[in-house]
Formats: C-alpha cells, sequence, structure tokens
C-alpha cells in the first residue's frame, strides 16, 4: 500500500517542495494551517497539476512530468472525503451513495454496498435527505459515497474540522474501522496531534511546503520541536498496548506493553484487543529512584537516552523504557536538581487520569468484503 510523491509547485508566492513515500495503511499529512498539506492532496488527487515531478499510489504512476505521464482525476479511482460533506440535498442517504458507484464500471467495483453500510453504521439513515443529518452522520455517509467507488486511494481532506467535540468523538471510531478493516490506503489530512497519533500509522510533517519529517507514528510524535506551537503541548509518545485485564473494583484497564503495565480509566473492550495510548510530555514526571507513597500509578523504568532543549524554562528528556520511547517535560531547575544526564537510570511516572479518551484508544472489531 505505498504512496510515493515527489513534486515542486509554484503557487503564487507559495512554494510547494514535496518528497515522501509510505506504505502505512493510513497516512496522516500533519502541519499548521499554509503549510501546502491541501495543496499536496489536490496534487495526489489530480485536481492541480504540479510544475514538476512524480506521484506514484500503489505501483500505478499518476504523475511523471519528464515522462509526459498526467492521469485525469476521473482515471485515478481516488476517493475523496472533503470538510464538508457535500452530498446533494435532493437526493436520500441511499441515492447519495448510490452515486458513487455510477463513477466505477461495474467489472471494477469491488466494495459491497451492504458492507459499507454496515461498517459505517449508516443502516438507519438510508431514507433521510441530507438536511436530517448531523454533522457526524452527514460524514459518515460522504465516506460512504466515496468508499464506493472502489478507489485505490482515499483521501481524507480534514474530515472533522468542521465538527464540534461530540460530533468527532462520534465519527472517528468510524475512520479507526475503515483504516484497520479495509485494504485501501488512506492519506489524511490534519493539524491535530491528538487525530494523527490516535489514527495515523505514519505520519508526514509539513512546514511552509517543506516535508520536515516522515516516518512511523510513534517516532514523529516524539518530535515535539517540529510540531506547531499552539500543539506541542499534545506531542509526546504512542505506545501499541494491548488489553491485560480489568480492574472493576477500582473501574480500571491494565494494558500491556513493551515498556510495562499501565493503568488507564476503564476502557468498553475485551481483554486482549489492541490499544494505542498517548502519552503527553507534559503528563510525565521523572525520579529518580522508584517512588513510593505517590497517587501516580504507572511508574515505568527506563534509562535517558536524550536531554533536548524545550521551550523558556523546560527541556525534554528522552526515555528509553524497554525499547519504548517516553518523553518527559521538565524544567531546566528540575533537571539540574535531579542530577539528570544521558545514561542515567529513571523512571518515567505518568498519572492514570491523564489517559482520557482522546489519549485511549481502542479500534472496533469486524470485517469488510468486497
Amino acid at each position: 500500500m505505498t504512496v510515493a510523491v515527489d513534486i515542486e509547485q509554484q503557487l503564487g508566492a507559495f512554494g510547494l517542495r514535496a518528497r515522501f513515500a509510505s506504505s502505512g495503511r493510513l497516512t496522516a499529512l500533519f502541519g499548521p494551517s499554509g503549510s501546502g498539506k491541501s495543496s499536496l492532496i489536490s496534487v495526489i488527487a489530480g485536481l492541480t497539476r504540479p510544475d514538476k515531478g512524480r506521484v506514484e499510489v500503489e505501483g500505478r504512476v499518476l504523475v511523471d512530468t519528464e515522462a509526459g505521464i498526467f492521469v485525469p482525476k476521473h482515471k485515478r479511482r481516488i476517493g475523496m472525503v472533503f470538510q464538508e460533506a457535500l452530498l446533494f440535498p435532493h437526493m436520500s442517504v441511499a441515492h447519495n451513495l448510490r452515486f458513487g458507484r455510477w463513477f466505477t464500471p461495474p467489472a471494477e467495483r469491488y466494495v459491497d454496498m451492504d458492507a459499507v453500510v454496515d461498517l459505517l453504521g449508516i443502516g438507519p439513515l438510508m431514507d433521510r435527505r441530507p438536511g436530517r443529518l448531523s454533522g457526524g452522520e452527514k460524514q459518515r455517509v460522504a465516506i460512504g459515497r466515496a468508499l464506493l467507488t472502489s478507489p485505490r486511494l482515499l483521501l481524507m481532506d480534514e474530515p472533522l474540522a468542521s465538527l464540534d467535540e461530540a460530533r468527532k468523538a462520534e465519527i472517528l471510531p468510524y475512520i479507526e474501522r475503515l483504516r484497520d478493516e479495509t485494504k485501501i490506503p488512506i492519506v489524511y489530512v490534519s493539524h491535530s496531534v491528538a487525530e494523527v497519533a490516535r489514527l495515523a500509522s505514519d505520519v508526514v510533517m509539513l512546514s511552509e511546503g517543506r516535508v520536515t519529517a516522515s516516518g512511523p507514528t510513534a517516532d514523529i510524535m516524539q518530535r515535539l520541536d517540529l510540531l506547531p506551537a499552539e500543539e506541542r503541548g499534545e506531542g509526546g509518545a504512542v505506545l501499541e498496548t494491548t488489553v491485560m485485564r480489568h480492574d472493576a473494583a477500582f473501574g480500571m484497564t491494565v494494558l500491556g506493553s513493551k515498556a510495562g503495565e499501565v493503568r488507564v480509566p476503564r476502557l468498553a473492550v475485551e481483554a486482549g484487543a489492541p490499544v494505542r495510548l498517548r502519552i503527553r510530555a507534559r503528563d510525565v514526571m521523572v525520579a529518580t529512584v522508584e517512588p513510593k507513597g505517590l497517587s501516580a500509578l504507572n511508574v515505568l523504568p527506563g534509562t535517558i537516552i536524550a536531554i533536548e532543549p524545550g521551550e523558556g524554562a523546560s527541556v525534554e528528556v528522552h526515555i528509553d523504557c524497554s525499547g519504548v520511547a517516553v518523553v518527559a517535560r521538565i524544567t531546566r531547575q528540575s533537571r539540574q536538581a535531579l542530577e539528570l544526564e544521558v545514561g542515567r537510570p529513571v523512571f518515567a511516572v505518568i498519572k492514570t487520569v491523564s489517559f482520557d479518551k482522546a489519549n485511549a484508544t481502542a479500534g472496533l472489531s469486524g470485517e469488510i468484503h468486497g
């Protein structure tokens, strides 16, 4: 599921110079407003033609300016989901969905409509028109319509940007299902650390039209220096964990990871389920001896592998916890008082209450069949 881009495009005073390759199930294009995310999506979709370069999806060359190749947008088999659902107001949900199928020859259709309806939970909405849908319901229908084109690639351009927090919480699990249960690669545009950490397998960081970093989400989210200033407080480690057991007496779930056990507020998932955990650097304390008599329940032993300057009075301490890097943002004064140096054994201490719903997420089960 490889998406490879190496393009140059001048848009007035703004220059886009982007090069990356990703084989992740969901690749997030991440950066502040004006960084070039949507411009890059337009190039991949065929809505604009780059001045120079090459775009390849799943081994199929869509653009190669040197070879004179430019596949028109209607022949690229790319599904698009925008900030606004853009549904036809005079059509029912069912007719909006079927409209997506009309653009794909019957012999090339591999997505089953009933499976899509089930995947997105839109069965009860089929007879309604868009005017009677919530924002989250409209976006689910828009995703369904894009899926029913049987795309080779799905592009999602900030699909949650126009939704309030309640509607975002409603639709995020469906995007997780889409990522986990279909074989369609997704390129997802966002400027939210929380969304990217929850959804993305890989991240491409953009700033002022340039790719500043790309790679697995767990690696990129630790690079606090690369995050937009307003989002740096949300950066940190991303852990892939498994539910070991539930503690009914205290309303908690115990997760197992390479770094050790982590206790979080009770999750509504079964034992054995995978859970992605985000540990914000601002939620991590550092101890030089194993803490006793402390309310924080999560204590992960590790070794300092790097100490980097932070903003203002802070430094960022990177701790290797059995092969998993955890980042702590502390003051320079604390670093000096604790005599923290690279190579020193320490303990990363995290409060259980820091793991709210946005920081501990599990996918939904099920399959979609073509």
